[in-house]
């Protein structure tokens, strides 16, 4: 392992650490010790200065928050995902409200919106419809709360950027982030015209054409994760072969809490370092500049 500058700093926008898999349960089996005092250990150690841990509904918010109290740099959005807007149906104001006594509840901690948008490619967990009457439906907590919004889009930016263009008081006021982004230039642009930040993870890499379309993303409006533990840099990517970085890691049957190792396929936050890497090479910019703009950008975003 390649040990990091110094001069680095690093804030991973979106780790969704109420997985399972940080208490070594994987798929409703066991595999090993909780580890996540282990899994945080480690960024800390290479210059992470911030974490924001994922709420996708309000029971997963509550969890995060949670897990918020387990260290000072840990910070968490509220929201619902879209394909949980199903939880909204019986009682949409109920839902709401307990959204937004958790924002009130938790000021210090809880520094977006989201996950809340819209997702195309798993309607089977919540169709359209649904996912369009409530995704805008909680965009008011945004403007109620001054929070930016925590956003996700998979084969949906048309309707995305039409319900913000909607709601653009809002979207000017607080900001936000189309996290995770995989999307096309065409839809890039569109997301950076309503003054959104896209944030790219492993995911936002995996072919030539995410590639391209990242290394156009302006520099003032990109913000990284590492959505973990999914959405790791894979060997199999274009991009791993920029990756300097690496770190041993061993299947989970085999993993050790007591061990310096990673488990194999799960994804962590200390693996940002392997998606600034790549970004700074496909866009041939110095990574430490690179790193500081970056962490300038997040910190103008969620925590001015």
């Amino acid at each position: 392992m390649r040990r990091m500058s110094a001069l680095r700093s690093f804030i991973d926008i979106g780790a969704n650490l109420t997985d399972g898999m940080y208490q070594g349960m994987y798929h409703g089996s066991k595999k090993h010790d909780p580890d996540l005092d282990k899994v945080l250990k480690r960024s800390w150690d290479i210059g992470m200065e911030k974490m924001i841990v994922t709420g996708g509904s309000v029971e997963d918010s509550k969890n995060a928050l949670e897990i918020c109290k387990l260290d000072s740099r840990l910070f968490s959005t509220v929201g619902c995902h879209p394909t949980r807007c199903n939880d909204f149906v019986a009682n949409p104001e109920a839902y709401l409200s307990d959204m937004r006594t958790l924002i009130s509840e938790n000021r210090d901690k809880v520094v977006a919106l989201g996950e809340l948008g819209l997702d195309y490619d798993r309607l089977h967990f919540c169709s359209k419809d649904v996912q369009l009457k409530y995704f805008e439906y909680q965009l008011q907590l945004s403007g109620e709360f001054k929070l930016p919004m925590f956003l996700h889009c998979r084969a949906a930016a048309d309707d995305l950027v039409e319900i913000l263009s909607r709601n653009m008081s809002i979207v000017n006021e607080n900001g936000g982030v189309v996290h995770s982004f995989d999307g096309t230039y065409d839809a890039m642009q569109k997301i950076i015209d309503l003054g959104l930040h896209i944030g790219i993870n492993g995911c936002s890499l995996r072919s030539q054409d995410n590639l391209d379309v990242a290394s156009k993303i302006p520099q003032n409006r990109l913000l990284i994760e590492t959505d973990c533990p999914w959405c790791e840099v894979k060997p199999t990517h274009p991009g791993y072969k920029h990756v300097v970085t690496k770190f041993p890691s061993v299947k989970k049957e085999k993993y050790s809490v007591d061990s310096d190792c990673q488990v194999k396929g799960r994804n962590e936050p200390v693996n940002i370092v392997q998606v600034l890497e790549i970004l700074a090479a496909i866009r041939n910019e110095d990574i430490d500049e690179l790193a500081k703009a970056i962490y300038r950008n997040t910190n103008n975003l969620f925590f001015k």
